[in-house]
């Protein structure tokens, strides 16, 4: 793989659960819509996640980023020439776009003219046109609109960028049509950061159409944009919609008004994007924990399964040639960049990483219907009751699946049974599961946990007495809740950048943020605030039993640093045992070195507290 250097292809014998993590890995290659032979892919050969770029006509590949908390946001233009990529301070995630020349040269500003803010979308023109999504916080003295969500025409000649779209809730940047004259727009101004409207703009601003589910039902539907047609002058708009209780796609005329449903009978959600002549669709489907692809053909309403092995397709393309590339795995199976057509697209160089164990589906009777958890075994230790690792995902609109994590396949390899609940709240299970959890935020998902937790007991696989719960992000901030108004289930806790104190990280997050839990919560701390203290890990501190491991980057913009002090100096106070590890990064890390550090510290953490 010419061009890409691995720091691993020299280091001596290591655990497998260190190869895991050390070993390079690519992601699915961007290519440029009008000159498909120039992609970019990201990749952690140096040690660090960076963008690469790659000419697949000579061969040639280069580092394109090179940045000490790495680069994993960025794209092409659509000929090819630029790369752009995001450049924020220390993972903050606040900060402008810069572009490069493919084949390599200096930096440049790529959005002249307009102050840093968090990324919102993107869209760029064939004439170099650019549509900028910016968010920042609302009455910020720093921004000249007073914050919230702006939307920027950036032209190509230089001048100045103009605002053609602000509002205080959230919004972005979905699409640019291929000749450049309208811009789809994903908005939330009903209110309900959750479910999205759909409206087109021209670029001086003015409403060409406006699709928004949320209006006149019982209740509120959500839509997303999945991108115009391929085609100069196609007014057609692919669109995700949620109106049978799952996510399925649409085609939607924004000058006609004609919406067109799709003859897809699939259970689970269903997502879409064009072919490169629009003739077709590529479905991603995916359904309880595991995904697969279709072709669609437009014209005769045909379905056709595209190829993949069983497991989860993380990411899928159509290339002008009709092939598919595709990244996948499983729980036992690193991931790999395949092609429809056979073989490996993009094979990282040096280390392998090792095998993992495959995956048991569980499905539990909770109080909110049938719970699905993903449940593995560590291999060769028996049959059980083992010490076990409850690692929750975060989100909380995600799901585990059957894919490759080198986090369990860690706790695997130490002789832990690893059990993943994909909660009231979780993706892939309808739309009434997703949005179940509001009002009572986090205790409905603990809900769920606990009915898992009581079949793990129960079936033998877990010991009672030495019983893990683990997650980052919104996984971490159910570790604190759970261990809080669940002290008796949980003998270690683990919380990688959680939220804490609810009420303080909803004044100190992002502008993005403070929508979405508006949209949970039915308000703001001091308008619900009975509701803000029920789901706030700090209100139960004191029932804490279970040592506590918490891992903060103090330059997180989502679990921002200070309400997450507030809830160690609780602990603290009280004199219980916890550690706390503050790092130089935002919302997790991309250095690997860092994320092994991290993972080697729970590791000992929990080994060290939990019964022998």
């Amino acid at each position: 793989m010419g061009g890409m250097t691995s720091d691993s292809e020299n280091t001596p014998e290591m655990p497998d659960w260190e190869k895991r993590f050390r070993a390079p890995r690519v992601g699915l290659p961007e290519w440029a819509e009008d000159a498909p032979d120039r992609c970019l892919f990201v990749s952690n050969a140096t040690g660090t996640f960076e963008l690469y770029a790659w000419d697949r006509a000579t061969g040639a590949q280069r580092q394109a980023t090179v940045r000490p908390n790495g680069t994993t946001d960025g794209t092409l233009s659509p000929d090819g020439e630029w790369i752009w990529w995001f450049s924020d301070t220390d993972g903050d995630e606040f900060g402008t776009w810069v572009r490069q020349p493919f084949a390599g040269g200096p930096d440049e500003p790529a959005t002249p003219g307009l102050e840093p803010s968090y990324p919102a979308g993107l869209a760029i023109g064939r004439d170099g046109t650019a549509v900028v999504g910016r968010s920042t916080d609302w009455g910020s003295p720093q921004t000249e609109s007073g914050g919230g969500s702006t939307v920027h025409v950036v032209p190509a000649d230089g001048s100045a960028p103009t605002v053609i779209y602000r509002h205080r809730e959230s919004a972005g940047v979905g699409d640019l049509s291929r000749d450049g004259t309208l811009v789809a727009i994903e908005h939330t101004e009903h209110g309900d950061a959750m479910h999205s409207a759909v409206r087109v703009l021209t670029l001086d601003g003015t409403t060409v159409a406006e699709l928004d589910d949320s209006k006149g039902g019982t209740e509120e539907l959500g839509l997303e944009v999945l991108g115009f047609a391929p085609v100069a002058g196609d007014t057609r708009l692919l669109v995700g919609h949620q109106r049978r209780g799952r996510w399925e796609p649409m085609v939607w005329d924004v000058a006609s008004g004609s919406e067109v449903g799709l003859a897809i009978d699939l259970p689970g959600d269903v997502s879409a994007e064009w072919y490169p002549d629009g003739s077709a669709l590529l479905i991603a489907h995916s359904f309880e924990a595991r995904s697969e692809l279709w072709r669609y053909d437009l014209a005769a309403r045909d379905l056709v399964r595209v190829d993949t092995p069983p497991g989860t397709v993380a990411g899928a393309t159509a290339r002008p040639d009709g092939t598919v590339e595709f990244l996948w795995s499983s729980a036992a199976e690193p991931p790999a960049v395949r092609s429809n057509a056979g073989g490996i697209v993009l094979d990282p160089p040096g280390l392998r990483a090792p095998r993992s164990v495959p995956v048991e589906d569980v499905w539990v009777e909770g109080p909110g219907g049938r719970i699905h958890a993903l449940a593995q075994r560590p291999a060769g230790r028996g049959d059980g009751p083992f010490p076990t690792v409850f690692e929750i995902h975060g989100g909380p609109t995600w799901h585990d699946s059957d894919a490759f994590a080198a986090t369990p396949a860690a706790w695997l390899d130490h002789g832990f049974a690893v059990v993943r609940v994909n909660y009231r709240g979780s993706t892939g299970y309808g739309r009434a599961w997703t949005d179940a959890l509001k009002h009572r935020v986090g205790l409905i998902e603990l809900e769920d946990i606990a009915a898992v937790r009581e079949w793990a007991v129960s079936s033998g696989l877990a010991d009672p007495a030495r019983i893990v719960l683990s997650g980052g992000s919104w996984g971490g901030y159910l570790t604190l809740l759970g261990l809080g108004t669940q002290p008796g289930a949980w003998a270690v806790g683990l919380a990688a950048v959680p939220v804490a104190d609810y009420v303080t990280a909803y004044h100190d997050e992002m502008e993005a943020l403070k929508s979405l839990d508006r949209t949970l919560f039915g308000g703001t701390p001091e308008e619900v605030p009975d509701r803000f203290e029920a789901s706030s890990p700090l209100t139960y501190v004191d029932a804490v039993k279970a040592p506590v491991y918490i891992a903060a980057g103090v330059n997180d913009p989502r679990c921002p640093i200070r309400q997450i002090d507030n809830y160690v100096d609780r602990l603290a106070a009280r004199e219980a045992v916890h550690e706390v590890y503050r790092y130089d990064a935002g919302h997790g890390s991309l250095v690997v070195e860092e994320r092994i550090k991290q993972v080697r510290m729970e590791l000992e953490f929990a080994l060290k507290h939990l019964p022998a």
